[in-house]
């Protein structure tokens, strides 16, 4: 069974200069799991809510590419809420676990980095299944 505590936050390798920062993540070395789609959201109302879904195969990590906001993860028995505003760390979200975004700053950037292409019969989109499952 999924867990709320298997979801950790991964620290993406970094090199820094007087000319700014880069950090970067490769499948095989840092990454948890092998890339296979990247997406980002951004123009984000404040008052959004985005998320409201589980997988049941695909991992997740999730960055604030600008901006912050706020995760809260649910495995159906614990929730619990993640604060992210650095663009070198994210969120490791394993499939099984319900995660809803809210509570954006002004011009937020959602990055997530999957471990499948979009598969729409991977989503758990109705809550009250999740937690009867």
């Amino acid at each position: 069974m999924a867990s709320i505590d298997d979801c950790k936050i991964i620290e993406l390798n970094k090199v820094g200069s007087d000319k700014g920062s880069l950090a970067y993540t490769e499948s095989e070395h840092s990454t948890p799991f092998d890339i296979k789609r990247v997406y980002y959201t951004y123009d984000i109302p404040t008052a959004a809510e985005r998320g409201g879904h589980a997988h049941k195969e695909q991992h997740e990590l999730v960055f604030a590419a600008s901006g912050s906001f706020e995760v809260v993860l649910d495995d159906g028995k614990k929730k619990k809420t993640v604060f992210l505003n650095n663009p070198g760390k994210g969120l490791h979200i394993i499939p099984g676990i319900w995660r809803e975004l809210k509570s954006f700053s002004t011009a937020s950037v959602v990055l997530v980095m999957a471990s499948d292409v979009f598969l729409d019969s991977d989503y758990i989109k109705d809550y009250k299944l999740f937690v009867n499952d």
